[in-house]
């Protein structure tokens, strides 16, 4: 006899017929769900909701627990249809299985969020130096709407209401972007055919222009240090050398040799370090500015400054800058990033009259052409006249004091694209 329901009634008793097309149509919805059990196969039952939902269910015992496989609803699956699947079912449990369990496993394979997580073990964090960022955006803008589909019914329509969703122009660009890697390793790891980001535009990108001002550097200089020991001496150093921020956070002391600092093109694992943006071994002079930024620094890690995200110093870098300047009476800096850092120190290179190839062969630019196979000079003694000469240049207007103005009467400081040559030519000249 059927066990009593939760509130005390007891139910109905399991109606059993010969299922046929016209019975399925006409049976009623009641007041509370039930059931009809099919007479021709054994284990079918049609399920009826008081919303008038028709689904079919098998029911099967394993191990002595009862089970119910959901086959679908009528309005998809048809009768016949229904009793082929059910006797699959039942052959399945007469071998030892579990349909259910199956079917739970089924729905969890080659979900977006196991495919998405595969592809950061298996392949970002191997050849993708900046994986973390590309990660996050997977995990805040993809996960929580994708997580559990299947990856191949992920369609782009799907893509595109993400895309819209996201505000910032600049930050959907970078999801699309670390969606379409995903979908395309799982279409390499043969889980997918087509990639369906493809053939979506980005939002507009407009090139960042942003180059610190001489008037800026000597309120963004002291702001440095409230940006922490390692973080602060990081971005000081990226200022002051031009490299790029990621290869920075990065920089080890074993890499370090005479002076030079001797980039691997590839990366290692082992020793966190990413390898160079192009692949290619590089080699950069650190000037004497950048040796006193270092030997502030405790000396007993082999990876000079952990590795550590900048994101964080870069929000009181800015906090600091725009507060001592309205103290003293000038404009606060723009926003500024660290690779605006690097940008500025390019930019001085080429204002201080070295040249633009100078500046792309020591920021690790790659120029191509036939020239680059020819040309296999070192350009060691350049470089490194280079690079002090404009460390000079930067630190003496980091360090310049700005007197408190009115905002009717600012003193400006000399810019990069500003100054004279005379501070150049004396380091040069000694």
């Amino acid at each position: 006899m059927p066990r009593p329901r939760r509130d005390g009634s007891q139910p109905e008793a399991p109606k059993k017929a010969k299922l046929t097309e016209v019975l399925i149509r006409n049976l009623e919805p009641r007041e509370r769900p039930y059931r009809v059990y099919d007479l021709y196969q054994r284990g079918l039952s049609l399920q009826i909701q008081p919303t008038g939902l028709k689904t079919w269910k098998c029911i099967y015992s394993l191990r002595g627990r009862r089970r119910w496989f959901s086959i679908g609803g009528t309005h998809a699956v048809g009768l016949a249809d229904a009793r082929v699947k059910a006797a699959e079912v039942l052959y399945k449990v007469t071998q030892g299985l579990d349909p259910c369990a199956e079917k739970k496993a089924a729905r969890g394979a080659n979900a977006f969020e196991e495919v998405a997580t595969r592809y950061v073990e298996e392949h970002a964090k191997i050849r993708n130096r900046s994986w973390r960022q590309a990660d996050k955006l997977v995990r805040r803008h993809l996960l929580p709407r994708w997580g559990k589909l299947q990856i191949n019914a992920i369609t782009r329509q799907d893509v595109k209401t993400v895309f819209r969703s996201i505000a910032a122009p600049m930050v959907a660009n970078q999801t699309l972007t670390a969606a379409s890697a995903i979908f395309n390793w799982a279409i390499r790891e043969e889980l997918l055919l087509i990639n369906p980001c493809r053939a979506i535009e980005h939002h507009p990108r407009k090139s960042r222009e942003r180059v610190l001002a001489g008037s800026e550097l000597p309120f963004i200089w002291r702001a440095f240090d409230d940006a922490g020991l390692h973080k602060g001496a990081a971005l000081k150093v990226i200022l002051l050398t031009g490299q790029r921020p990621g290869e920075v956070r990065h920089m080890r002391r074993e890499h370090i040799v005479d002076g030079w600092w001797q980039m691997p093109g590839a990366p290692d694992p082992k020793l966190g370090w990413p390898g160079t943006k192009n692949g290619k071994d590089h080699r950069v002079w650190l000037p004497a500015p950048v040796l006193e930024v270092l030997s502030e620094l405790p000396d007993d890690e082999a990876q000079i400054f952990r590795g550590l995200s900048l994101d964080g110093a870069m929000q009181k870098v800015r906090k600091r800058s725009e507060q001592e300047a309205r103290e003293a009476g000038h404009r606060a800096p723009e926003r500024f990033t660290p690779h605006d850092l690097r940008r500025t120190h390019g930019t001085t290179i080429t204002a201080l009259g070295f040249g633009r190839d100078a500046m792309n062969r020591i920021q690790n630019h790659v120029e191509g052409g036939i020239g680059e196979v020819y040309d296999r000079h070192a350009y060691s003694a350049e470089n490194k006249n280079i690079m002090e000469n404009v460390a000079a240049h930067i630190v003496a207007l980091a360090k310049t004091e700005v007197a408190a103005t009115s905002k009717f009467n600012q003193s400006v400081v000399p810019g990069p694209l500003e100054a004279s040559t005379s501070s150049v030519r004396a380091v040069a000249s000694s």
